[in-house]
């Protein structure tokens, strides 16, 4: 086990604070509960999760610093490649 890996360990799970723009409620996700989508462009890069208080799934832009703290954080990552016929 690396150093990394104990630090890791001892600090327990990464949390990310977020909010849902239709109930306003603000909470805790779990790196299990998000999903980062990173396309070709800015317009395509994106993070999701299911709100824990109304449902409503929830899709926000992710700029570069974003992308570092969710893929830093352990957030799965789903990587989008462009379609036939787009550039």
């Amino acid at each position: 086990m690396s150093l990394m890996s104990d630090i890791a360990a001892s600090v327990g799970p990464v949390l990310f604070r977020a909010a849902c723009p239709d109930c306003r409620a603000r909470f805790e996700l779990s790196a299990e509960a998000l999903r980062l989508a990173i396309g070709a462009s800015r317009r395509t890069t994106f993070y999701s999760f299911t709100c824990p208080e109304c449902g409503s799934s929830v899709r926000k832009p992710a700029g570069e610093r974003i992308v570092e703290l969710l893929t830093g954080g352990g957030v799965r990552t789903l990587r989008l490649t462009p379609g036939p016929g787009t550039v």
